[in-house]
């Protein structure tokens, strides 16, 4: 094929780490407002690669891929490639559906340069490690505004998420999700299960809306949330998050960016892109360079969740392709179950 060879013929070959990464179609656009390329996209993960790996590193991930930049179709791709480079390494992991899937472990800069030349603009992360994927060593607390709330009331409920969090015991690292949320992250001991890493998620987040009702929510059903949403479902076995250091696929390109608590006030998500994010790392660093060194403990905040269960608040819903959970509420909106109970009694 005539074209074949031409193709080709424009790849680009990149040392990284001691590895080769053959990039193709290295002109491509990926952003067209910005005219960043593909090669921009690769070069961007090699530049941060030191700090995209304190998010990534010997954790399975899922590849979210854009083979056509941002305005191209996009899909999540669980399964590793096959013709994948023999130094990318890879674990098995079985999801709440039964199924398995060998998925990537990045753990060298060469690795997240090579998802980068497959699409994938973003790093998508399970909170796990490759050596034990039982036992979460990161809660995650996702505030995802409702549509019409500004990013001021997302900056102060995430005062209130610190403020939740330390009465806990707990760390948290903010960084804006490259969207319209914001992102704080708990660095934990590996004591805790799935399932009460998401116990203790859902009591923080109701401790929150306690907080400052008129501002956020846990209400998982869309009808019912109103102001900034704390997902705690994100903390649930087999959902993953925009890691530190991603580029969000926006048409400005910007990148989930870790920010230090007295950033929070002030900070802008605008600011931070693909072409800004590596100036910004070398003049401050990376906000969440110590996190590693700050695990925690889930204790109180189950505690907590043990408390709110006494005095009536049980389990939440959970993503609707989970099997129903023994102390789960109705996985029905709360106007279908009156619609419901409506008809029965006609």
């Amino acid at each position: 094929m005539p074209g074949s060879d031409d193709a080709q013929a424009h790849d680009v070959t990149m040392a990284v780490g001691g590895r080769e990464v053959t990039v193709t179609h290295p002109d491509k656009v990926f952003f067209p407002d910005s005219g960043v390329t593909k090669l921009d996209l690769v070069r961007y993960y090699v530049t941060v690669a030191d700090a995209a790996l304190r998010g990534v590193r010997g954790r399975p991930v899922v590849l979210k891929r854009h083979p056509d930049g941002v305005g191209g179709e996009a899909f999540f791709q669980k399964r590793a490639p096959a013709g994948r480079p023999a130094w990318v390494d890879t674990v098995t992991l079985a999801f709440p559906s039964g199924r398995t899937a060998e998925e990537v472990v990045p753990r060298e800069p060469a690795t997240l340069a090579w998802m980068a030349n497959l699409g994938c603009l973003e790093l998508h992360p399970h909170p796990v490690r490759a050596d034990d994927l039982d036992h979460p060593d990161e809660l995650r607390v996702d505030l995802d505004p409702v549509p019409g709330v500004s990013w001021a009331q997302v900056r102060d409920v995430a005062e209130v998420v610190r403020a939740s969090l330390g009465d806990l015991g707990l760390i948290g690292w903010p960084k804006t999700s490259g969207s319209r949320g914001l992102h704080v992250y708990v660095r934990l001991h590996r004591r805790w299960t799935f399932d009460q890493v998401r116990r203790a998620a859902l009591a923080i987040a109701r401790d929150v809306e306690r907080r400052v009702p008129a501002l956020a929510t846990s209400k998982w059903w869309k009808e019912e949330r109103h102001g900034v949403f704390l997902d705690y479902n994100q903390n649930a076995k087999d959902r993953t998050i925009a890691a530190a250091w991603s580029v969000r696929p926006t048409a400005d390109a910007r990148v989930s960016m870790p920010l230090d608590w007295s950033e929070v006030p002030d900070c802008d998500p605008a600011a931070f892109t693909i072409l800004t994010a590596p100036a910004r790392l070398a003049a401050v660093g990376d906000p969440h360079a110590a996190m590693d060194e700050a695990p925690c403990a889930l204790d109180a905040a189950l505690a907590l969740a043990d408390r709110d269960e006494r005095e009536g608040l049980g389990d939440a819903p959970w993503p609707p392709h989970y099997k129903k959970q023994r102390s789960e509420p109705p996985r029905v909106a709360p106007s279908r179950r009156r619609k419901d109970v409506s008809g029965r009694g006609q």
